[in-house]
């Protein structure tokens, strides 16, 4: 098994990593070890992880979660997929609206 995971930070950032031992790897950041990032925003706690068969598939989803929003990563962590399908289209059209 491998893991896709985002920490929420001190500060209310998110930080999003991928592992093969989640729970180490928490620890490992929550002891300030576990990035640079993690290390300057103390404490961190586990927001969302998704489970994957292999570490390339949760390497994939680290990858393109580090490319979405903050707002797209919290409606993702809260609703699932169906949260954030269509959202580039959802959130041009808002921008046109008077």
């Amino acid at each position: 098994m491998a893991y896709a995971y985002m920490l929420r930070c001190a500060d209310g950032t998110l930080y999003v990593g991928s592992t093969i031992n989640l729970d180490e790897r928490l620890a490992t950041h929550q002891a300030g070890m576990g990035s640079e990032y993690t290390k300057r925003r103390l404490p961190v706690e586990l927001y969302w992880c998704g489970e994957f068969d292999g570490i390339d598939e949760a390497f994939a989803w680290e990858k393109r979660l580090q490319g979405w929003s903050h707002a797209k990563r919290v409606a993702f962590a809260e609703g699932g997929l169906d949260a954030v399908v269509g959202w580039h289209r959802r959130r041009e059209e808002a921008k046109t609206r008077p």
